[in-house]
């Protein structure tokens, strides 16, 4: 008998523990990701902007909690996160920040838009930042699906 007909068709698995090792190579991407990012020379405020973009766009709650945090950790404001949502129509983000949330939303919904992210990237990031920015958002899509498909629980904090 397989291990899921014990619970409810409804009942999720957290597959993040039901198959780790999967998870640990998520993870370790994610490591890498991150350096390549800090290679490039993105701060890690405008890689929690993309992480907290993408995470909105795919409505993953606990990755949306995970990433405010750190996002203030890294010294973003509560301001700035407070508008992410409607990043176009502020000016609360700078050319570059806003290229990386073009590009990271047209990874995570490639349109026939992803071809003005991609102009408009290259007007001010490197090739090396583009290429961080999109794996940073391929990687936050990841972590999202886990999540979302896992039923991931945000907790009240104390």
């Amino acid at each position: 008998m397989s291990s899921h007909a014990t619970g409810t068709a409804t009942q999720r698995i957290f597959i993040d523990k039901q198959s780790p090792k999967a998870y640990h190579a998520l993870v370790q991407t994610s490591e890498a990701v991150r350096a390549t990012a800090a290679d490039a020379g993105l701060d890690r405020t405008v890689v929690e902007l993309i992480n907290l973009r993408v995470s909105q766009i795919n409505g993953c709650a606990y990755c949306l909690n995970v990433h405010t945090r750190a996002a203030l950790r890294a010294g973003e404001t509560a301001q700035r996160l407070g508008v992410l949502a409607a990043w176009r129509d502020t000016e609360l983000f700078t050319p570059a920040e806003r290229a990386a949330l073009a590009l990271a939303e047209a990874t995570t919904e490639p349109t026939d838009a992803a071809a003005t992210a991609w102009a408009g990237a290259r007007d001010v990031l490197t090739d090396d930042q583009i290429s961080a920015v999109i794996w940073v958002a391929i990687a936050i899509n990841a972590f999202n699906r886990v999540s979302i498909m896992s039923k991931h629980p945000v907790r009240t904090e104390r």
